[in-house]
């Protein structure tokens, strides 16, 4: 009976966390894996058992109390050394085991990462990922993440990144624009030429180039723009200017022939791609050897590293 005790006070206390963090039960019994009716049942009976109120309930909120938010603080140590202790008794079995969570940006996530993850499964089949795309950096904290693959440098110091490779950012367009409006013969020719734009990278306006000396950037402007590489890809591949994406975007293009790349000497761009968690959350056996994986040379050097040259000369 103390043990049947102890397994229900733990549900109760990770029902309870989860819905504490996004103040929903739906979001909550969501992010557990249980109905919302069943979340309710189990936060119930914690507080019956603590003989206290942990929410303010109404029809549209959920809000902690004051005690809900002093039970909130201590306990996620709690279920963090829980956790800690099944992952004890998982590293003495000789299979991985569990959910991963990961969110990653939807471009690089549905054509990338998870012909990526594809091995990593096949190997593990115990191993349960769910995949969030987004390309908002959403809270690991908030959604309970446990990891993150984002491009760019890490802004947020609280978090912990590690790189698990470099992508070349390339400038491309497809045969038949080049065939009527010219090929540039170097990057400041592009002042004449229509730019697909890319809003959310910096200085979208001006495109870095490097010279014999140092970088450069050349003004470009167009009559597109747009917060997705791949729609400045699709436009590219239909002729309708010259784009810079990621390579990864850019890829698919360039294998079907629909895209050339250009300026290839002259690139001075790469953005890294990284593996972000928590610093203060214990990395399971499995979430540690899914970044293990994703950083392997294998999976880093197997698609974007080979050399691609173009059959353009650029002056």
């Amino acid at each position: 009976m103390i043990g049947m005790w102890i397994v229900d006070t733990i549900v109760g206390m990770k029902t309870f966390a989860a819905v504490a963090a996004h103040e929903s039960f739906t979001e909550g019994a969501r992010l557990v894996g249980i109905s919302t009716k069943l979340a309710s049942k189990y936060v119930g009976q914690l507080e019956e058992r603590l003989n206290a109120q942990l929410f303010n309930r109404t029809t549209r909120s959920v809000s902690l109390t004051d005690t809900g938010r002093s039970y909130f603080d201590q306990c996620l140590p709690l279920i963090e050394q829980f956790d800690e202790l099944e992952e004890l008794v998982q590293q003495r079995q000789t299979e991985l085991a569990g959910r991963i969570r990961i969110t990653a940006p939807t471009g690089y996530g549905s054509s990338q990462l998870v012909h990526l993850l594809q091995p990593f499964q096949t190997a593990n089949p115990k191993v349960s990922i769910e995949l969030h795309l987004s390309d908002s950096h959403v809270s690991l904290i908030e959604e309970g993440h446990d990891l993150a693959v984002r491009f760019g440098a890490l802004k947020d110091s609280s978090l912990v990144a590690r790189k698990l490779m470099d992508m070349r950012i390339v400038c491309c367009a497809s045969p038949y624009y080049l065939e009527k409006f010219g090929h540039p013969k170097e990057p400041t020719a592009l002042t004449t030429h229509n730019c697909l734009l890319q809003t959310t990278t910096s200085h979208t306006d001006q495109w870095e180039f490097k010279g014999p000396d140092a970088t450069y950037r050349v003004p470009v402007s167009g009559n597109f723009r747009a917060n997705s590489p791949l729609a400045v890809a699709n436009m590219a591949a239909d002729s309708l200017g010259i784009g810079r994406v990621p390579l990864y975007t850019a890829q698919p293009f360039l294998d079907s022939g629909r895209l050339q790349l250009i300026f290839e000497r002259e690139e001075a761009k790469v953005i890294g791609l990284y593996a972000v968690y928590l610093p203060n959350r214990h990395l399971t056996a499995r979430v540690r050897a899914v970044i293990d994986h994703l950083g392997s040379p294998a999976m880093t050097k197997v698609r974007f590293d080979r050399p691609h040259r173009s059959n353009l000369k650029n002056g």
